[in-house]
């Protein structure tokens, strides 16, 4: 069976990877001219580590990734609101919690596509996509190339995603309210005292900080605003220095250490869930299909999820598309859509700019029970795998206001 998958980030390669393990052989078309660089960081949750497993590639994770046991909660004035115990998450699910780079995931995951021999086409960007008189779809590229697999699967992202565009008619991604300036932080000397992540909450405002090591942090700051004011400074940098001035350290001590041209501000949107992720052979994975806020905490993981499933709904169907289609959807779309929601859910809450509200919401961080969240997490985190902490087929569980973390 021929398989083009039209996407090369973590989605389409991890992908790539699972089917090529299976004994297919697909081909990656990736719009970009060179293997992509942009975005911070990602953090690597026990789910996501079960797949790199089962894809060989967590031992090469662990070399590039920092081992994060803690995730510290704290207010604009530095007084603790709670945390998540990491440690504890990864024991009762069985596997452990990396925080990597985006590019040097993205970099392992393309040096394993390379060493299993899956074609990978850079500056191939597809412009697309239609029927053929007997009904099979055919991609068509910017240079005028096109495509026609056995199977297409639709990598493509959130933005612009001309697979969404072709299964679902619209693409449109929506607007949440907020953006983010990410950025890496580099310096010769400890940034952080030890690898764990710290969680800054504001009114209408966050700084989340993610170590890799202690001289490597990848981090995040948000703010509530406009779209119409969801633009970047001349000084973006300063922007952001002066708009978290007098947050604890090591928030004024990161933001200076990272280069200016190295910062990237981001409106953040998401995608409402669909009803269908295919049409005709058509399949999509990923953001294309279900494409969380950064708050979901689990939009890399969920990337890395739909490669394990799919690869096996694929064998499970004996070949006939329709049949491992529908398998596919009906294990994946119940999960990334109670993932979303819980994204939005926590954005809500995250960027009230209400005192009352915001004061309220802390009270609630301060009295969750650590080990509660804990299970709660490892129970809708690992809904569908073969896990320790998730045996059934239990829909995923909301983890409520300070369960769901992520820095991009």
């Amino acid at each position: 069976m021929e398989i083009g998958i039209l996407g090369g980030g973590i989605a389409g390669l991890s992908v790539a990877l699972a089917l090529r393990k299976q004994g297919y052989n697909p081909r990656v078309y990736e719009r970009r001219a060179e293997p992509a660089t942009v975005g911070a960081g990602v953090t690597l949750w026990p789910n996501a580590s079960f797949v790199l497993e089962a894809l060989g590639l967590l031992q090469d994770i662990e070399a590039i990734g920092g081992r994060p046991l803690t995730m510290r909660r704290q207010d604009d004035a530095g007084n603790a609101l709670g945390g998540l115990d990491i440690g504890l998450l990864d024991r009762t699910m069985g596997y452990p919690t990396y925080t990597v780079l985006r590019r040097h995931l993205q970099a392992v995951l393309l040096d394993h596509a390379t060493r299993a021999g899956i074609p990978v086409e850079f500056g191939r960007r597809a412009v697309a996509i239609e029927l053929d008189a007997h009904g099979k779809a055919v991609a068509h590229f910017e240079n005028g190339a096109s495509i026609r697999p056995d199977l297409l699967i639709g990598a493509d992202g959130r933005m612009d995603s001309v697979a969404r565009k072709f299964v679902a008619g619209d693409n449109t991604p929506v607007y949440q309210g907020f953006v983010n300036w990410i950025g890496v932080a580099q310096g010769q000397h400890a940034l952080v005292d030890d690898i764990s992540i710290q969680d800054f909450w504001g009114a209408g405002e966050r700084f989340g900080c993610v170590p890799v090591r202690p001289g490597l942090v990848y981090w995040a700051a948000a703010q509530a605003r406009p779209l119409n004011k969801a633009t970047p400074t001349a000084d973006i940098r300063k922007e952001v220095e002066d708009l978290f001035a007098g947050w604890p350290e090591p928030v004024s001590h990161i933001i200076r250490a990272t280069p200016a041209n190295a910062i990237r501000l981001i409106a953040v949107h998401d995608l409402e869930p669909l009803h269908t992720w295919c049409r005709a052979n058509v399949l999509l994975v990923g953001d294309a299909a279900h494409a969380p806020l950064p708050t979901s905490g689990q939009g890399a993981c969920q990337a890395l999820e739909d490669a394990w499933h799919l690869a096996r709904c694929l064998n499970g169907a004996s070949g006939c598309l329709d049949e491992a289609f529908q398998a596919f959807t009906k294990i994946r779309s119940p999960k990334t859509a109670k993932l979303a929601e819980q994204g939005r859910v926590f954005a809500r809450g995250l960027f009230a700019t209400d005192p009352e509200t915001c004061r309220m919401r802390n009270e609630r961080a301060k009295a969750s029970d650590p080990v509660r969240d804990v299970q709660v997490l490892a129970a809708g985190w690992g809904q569908g795998l073969p896990m320790p902490s998730c045996t059934d087929n239990t829909p995923a569980q909301g983890g409520g206001f300070g369960s769901l973390y992520r820095i991009e």
